[in-house]
């Protein structure tokens, strides 16, 4: 059990970690919020997604591409929507810390509704047909996929101190809000091009 467990961890993290949305949607995420909120709602979400993952199996690869495309698209958007809305200013430690359930949320919600049946599903779901160990390739990927957020939100993390101390808190959220709706296009955009190629 050791030896699949390993697999795949690796695996997923090794398919994750290259060129995914995902790593920016948090990085932007611990720009703006606290990270152990973020951990939290974020966690959560993997968890979720990769139960669906091994119980559903490989019918997660075939949602059509358009409907993946335009969930995760409206996740951006409305990470977007809530970012806009939020008060700019510089926080102050009480308001952040009445915020740790929000920002779990909009995590959750970020990760959750995005990029369903990606190559991190799909190589669970994959392992799961392979080794017939659901709960093991579950454990693994939900570790491999809580590596890959803590790694982007330490980095997002500094990047919110810098930005802390550089930038005014107008600039950092419509930079954000520009980022994240760029992310929405780009994943309509990408799912469109790969249907016609």
């Amino acid at each position: 059990m050791i030896p699949i467990l390993f697999a795949s961890y690796g695996t997923v993290f090794v398919a994750e970690i290259v060129g995914d949305k995902l790593l920016y949607t948090t990085g932007l995420l611990s720009a703006r919020y606290r990270a152990a909120p973020i951990l939290l709602g974020m966690t959560a979400a993997f968890m979720l997604k990769m139960a669906a993952a091994v119980a559903v199996g490989k019918a997660i690869s075939e949602l059509p591409p358009l409907f993946v495309a335009t969930l995760t698209g409206a996740s951006f958007i409305g990470v977007a929507i809530v970012l806009w809305l939020k008060p700019v200013g510089r926080p102050e430690s009480k308001r952040e810390e009445a915020a740790t359930s929000k920002a779990a949320m909009v995590s959750f919600a970020a990760i959750f509704f995005s990029e369903w049946g990606d190559v991190g599903q799909i190589t669970a779901a994959s392992l799961t047909a392979r080794f017939g160990a659901p709960l093991i390739v579950w454990v693994g990927a939900v570790a491999a996929m809580a590596t890959k957020g803590a790694l982007a939100t330490s980095i997002g993390a500094g990047v919110r101190t810098w930005i802390t101390d550089k930038v005014s808190p107008q600039m950092a959220r419509n930079v954000g809000v520009a980022l994240l709706l760029l992310l929405a296009i780009l994943s309509v955009m990408e799912t469109v091009t790969r249907g016609h190629g």
